[in-house]
């Protein structure tokens, strides 16, 4: 039976040795992801990475840097065959504040004079939040899966980001709040079309929205926000890099079509989904993996699977 790790007895244990191991790794990476300022990459096990936000004395708000390095960083990810799973978190106290509004404040402002035309203006608008819309949507773009660990607050943005992510697991100290009203504008950036789709209740959406009130960890996993709560964030983190693990082990193949059909079928009919998966596997069932799935099974030995 299928068994993550706990905060206590051998669990400790394991994350001790999982911190031991993801430092060491950390420090030694280098190349794809060396260059990014707002955001730390390491990789504590083999074909898993570890994504944090990374701004811990702003309390990981989100600067204009942050937006840009989120849409290259899933998006290299997306094609490093190193990688199987991702699992997304963040340092310091918070997962993160929300948008940096003292960064962002020129956005918000109208800048126009006399002799700017207010069509062309709004154009220029219009180009940067779709800009903003593709940082996250590279997360739900990207064929790996994608695992958020949230601890402490998830505010604004940060509802954005994690519904963009494939699963969302988090720590009893953690609050989640659609913060864009209580700053004068409507959410933009994927919470009002991605959160429906999550929690499944018009009417608490809704509430969330219009209100930007604090939706705590019992509330998030109660409605679906979250599949799983955690005491604390140690114990978080080491089901989550447990969860990372564990898929990563399976067929690539298998688990990034996964994701792809499950992405494609959100938006569809079950007609169109039928189609969909019909097309993708007429090709990948001559994968070479379900031979080493099955050969596994009968040795009863973990199937090694090639890069994809």
């Amino acid at each position: 039976p299928l068994q993550f790790l706990t905060a206590s007895g051998l669990g400790t244990c394991r994350w001790r040795r999982a911190r031991r191991s993801l430092n060491t790794m950390a420090s030694m990476e280098v190349g794809r992801y060396a260059d990014l300022k707002t955001i730390r990459v390491s990789t504590p096990s083999p074909f898993v990475k570890l994504v944090e936000i990374n701004r811990p004395k702003k309390l990981n708000a989100m600067n204009r840097l942050f937006w840009k390095e989120c849409r290259e960083c899933f998006t290299r990810l997306g094609s490093d065959k190193d990688v199987r799973t991702i699992v997304l978190s963040a340092t310091g106290r918070v997962f993160t504040a929300g948008i940096d509004l003292k960064d962002h404040m020129s956005l918000f402002q109208s800048d126009m004079d006399e002799d700017q035309d207010i069509a062309r203006m709004a154009y220029s608008k219009r180009e940067t939040i779709e800009n903003y819309q593709e940082s996250f949507t590279s997360i739900e773009r990207c064929p790996k899966p994608v695992i958020c660990a949230v601890h402490g607050a998830c505010v604004g943005a940060g509802v954005d980001m994690i519904t963009a992510g494939d699963i969302r697991l988090c720590s009893q100290n953690a609050f989640f709040t659609v913060k864009e009203v209580d700053v004068g504008l409507a959410a933009d950036v994927g919470t009002l079309q991605r959160l429906p789709k999550v929690v499944r209740s018009e009417s608490l959406v809704r509430e969330l929205c219009f209100t930007a009130r604090k939706m705590f960890a019992a509330e998030a996993k109660e409605c679906g926000l979250v599949s799983r709560v955690f005491p604390d964030k140690k114990a978080m983190m080491a089901n989550a890099l447990g969860m990372a693990k564990l898929i990563a082990s399976k067929s690539p193949v298998a688990v990034q079509g996964t994701k792809m059909a499950l992405v494609h079928a959100r938006d569809h009919s079950v007609k169109e989904g039928l189609d969909f998966i019909k097309n993708w596997n007429m090709s990948m069932l001559l994968s070479e993996d379900i031979a080493k799935s099955f050969a596994g099974k009968l040795a009863k030995k973990t199937p090694i699977f090639s890069k994809l």
